[in-house]
């Protein structure tokens, strides 16, 4: 039986991931509140502003697609890698 590490592996510290969220983009966009949006997803305010304020660290995706259905967005318009480079 193999057993794994408890943690990542020389993976980054928390705050390096170059992943930027636009949800308060999207919000303002829209003209909708978070409260709102809480509503129409099922997810918590609490949730929704942190992810909205860049302190989430990770998403379901049951999440995702709540809120790209409820803002009719994608998931690349409600996230964004910064610093990644195109072919």
């Amino acid at each position: 039986m193999t057993t794994l590490p408890s943690g990542p592996v020389d993976s980054p510290a928390a705050d390096d991931h170059r992943v930027v969220c636009h949800l308060d983009r999207l919000l303002d966009q829209r003209s909708m509140t978070l409260v709102e949006l809480a509503a129409r997803t099922d997810i918590t305010v609490v949730n929704l502003s942190v992810l909205k304020n860049g302190r989430a660290r990770a998403i379901r995706f049951t999440t995702l697609t709540a809120l790209c259905d409820a803002l009719d967005c994608t998931p690349g318009d409600l996230f964004e890698v910064r610093g990644a480079t195109t072919s």
